[in-house]
């Protein structure tokens, strides 16, 4: 399969003109619809809007919002005139704003007025309070000296910064003509996107991903999926996250799907646009489908037009998706798997892989995308089914992390291999399983135990609705395995329950010394599972209760 050389923009084009009275993208909740013509002209507007700003080629436009329309356009709009997006993720706040605006050299903040009742306004003023007193554009922030423009997403005026009207409004003194000599002048290989990982081990690095990465990317998870112009995509994952803005946003213009957008996850509200919007297709962690599939909703708004989709993010326990199939009648629901710093899809499994392999694997490679298996103690591959780092090399691997080259050097190595930290088992046919983290691999008494297999041993238990096995310090051992369960709904498991039906079926190795039932988990606001945290409330119940 050939590769894309396409910019961002350019790829809304092509399928504005294929495609111009196609429905592009639905708001359920505002009641918007627009075509892919009026995508591509909404986008249009707002790239010449931000260039009468100042703003240019290559300068940095950060965005702190959840899932608005204005967030949908900006993305395709700095793909048009050049400018790198750079997602901020909804969940930050003070201190971690602070630092990615600096760290990243942001011109120009995107932000919504509000997050689940945290004021963004109050915070950025917190951090900049010169912007009271700046005209807009013109800011002189001390703690952010680059940052000159602010704009809010809303209808209320705020000191020193522009709403969204008056950038369309400022659109009209940029011509089209000026906007097509700027797009001409972009390169397929110039870095459009940054995101920043998750840092939970030291400060958030800027993942630098290019135009063709993230069009080919997007094109090929589409593949995966079989997804045409006839689908129907459901987007209740976050777009400042890979998930959001290239599994969902780039995957669907690429083959002119329609976006069914949520502004924010609500389990109900995703069933009630599935249904109402018969969508054909759904994204999300398995927390999400979990929450799904539970919800007291779930028999009202039962889906009955899904084919396919995406479980990703985390590791996706075998029962939910059974049920995902089963229940929901994805059928041809997908597994992916990646990082970031990949774009981020490097494995994914086909709607046409047997169920048994969409469970039990996170599928083979994408075309045009190498993997390997590599010993971590002797840096040899692996022979299959022998577990080691999976690195991969490709079209997919970032540009690299920005004003961090150290960082880009232990992470890329010279012949190119990305290498992704994760711990993987390869089959003889390429199909992998990953087993965990380098980082979370528990070492029991010299003996390795992975937490996926213990995880995926414990969700058949029939009490067990969602589990997460961590490692703790133990002087023994050096290691012991500790569970956290969320029990379901009308059971009450008790430790020695879980412990009785561990016996005989896993190695006592394996069997969890210490068991604690929790009804959530600590998340990052992309869906996934921050498990140093419980680590830190293992340490912290281990060291009161023993």
């Amino acid at each position: 399969m050939s590769l894309l050389n396409l910019t961002v923009g350019e790829l809304l084009e092509q399928q504005a003109d294929q495609y111009p009275d196609h429905e592009a993208f639905v708001y359920p909740e505002l009641g918007l619809r627009k075509n892919y013509k009026e995508f591509n002209d909404l986008a249009n507007e707002a790239a010449r809007g931000f260039m009468s700003l100042g703003i240019d080629k290559e300068d940095h436009v950060a965005i702190w919002s959840d899932n608005k329309p204005e967030w949908l356009v900006s993305q395709f709009a700095t793909g048009k005139m050049g400018a790198v997006l750079v997602t901020v993720n909804t969940n930050y706040r003070a201190q971690e704003l602070e630092y990615l605006l600096r760290q990243s050299d942001a011109s120009t903040l995107i932000l919504a007025e509000e997050f689940r009742g945290v004021s963004y306004i109050d915070i950025l003023k917190e951090i900049c309070p010169e912007l009271e007193h700046s005209p807009k554009g013109e800011l002189h922030s001390a703690r952010l000296p680059r940052l000159k423009n602010v704009i809010v997403l809303g209808e209320k005026e705020y000191a020193g910064c522009y709403t969204w009207k008056d950038i369309v409004k400022a659109s009209e003194s940029v011509s089209p003509e000026t906007l097509r000599k700027k797009q001409e002048s972009l390169h397929c290989d110039d870095v459009i996107n940054m995101q920043y990982t998750s840092g939970t081990t030291g400060f958030p690095k800027g993942v630098m991903l290019s135009h063709h990465n993230i069009v080919n990317n997007g094109n090929q998870v589409a593949d995966c999926m079989r997804l045409s112009s006839e689908d129907r995509l459901c987007i209740p994952v976050p777009f400042f996250h890979c998930f959001g803005c290239v599994l969902g946003t780039m995957a669907a213009v690429s083959k002119a799907t329609t976006m069914v957008i949520l502004e924010q996850f609500n389990p109900e509200q995703v069933l009630r646009a599935v249904k109402e919007e018969a969508c054909t297709a759904l994204h999300g962690v398995p927390t999400m489908f979990i929450a799904e599939l539970n919800d007291p909703s779930f028999e009202r708004y039962k889906p009955t037009t899904l084919r396919t989709g995406i479980m990703a993010g985390s590791t996706c326990p075998m029962e939910v998706m059974k049920n995902v199939i089963n229940k929901m009648g994805a059928e041809e629901i997908t597994i992916a798997y990646g990082q970031t710093e990949s774009s981020p899809v490097i494995t994914q499994t086909r709607t046409d892989d047997p169920v048994e392999l969409r469970v039990s694997s996170v599928g083979r490679a994408h075309p045009n995308v190498e993997v390997k298996v590599l010993d971590p103690a002797t840096q040899e591959e692996s022979e299959p089914g022998i577990p080691g780092e999976l690195c991969t090399r490709g079209y997919l691997v970032m540009k690299g992390y920005y004003k961090n080259e150290e960082a880009t050097e232990a992470t890329i190595d010279p012949d190119g291999w990305l290498h992704t930290g994760d711990i993987a088992v390869m089959d003889e046919e390429g199909y992998v399983e990953i087993t965990g983290r380098m980082k979370d691999m528990i070492i029991r008494g010299g003996e390795n135990v992975y937490p996926r297999e213990v995880e995926e041993f414990l969700y058949q238990h029939p009490s067990v609705q969602d589990v997460q096995v961590i490692g703790v310090p133990d002087q023994k051992y050096g290691e012991e395995i500790m569970a956290f369960i969320i029990a379901k709904e009308g059971t009450v498991p008790s430790e020695e329950n879980i412990r009785t039906f561990c016996e005989g079926k896993i190695s006592k190795h394996k069997i969890p010394r210490y068991i604690r039932f929790t009804h959530e988990y600590p998340m990052t606001a992309s869906g996934k599972i921050q498990k140093y945290k419980l680590k830190e409330a293992a340490l912290d119940s281990i060291g009161s209760r023993g």
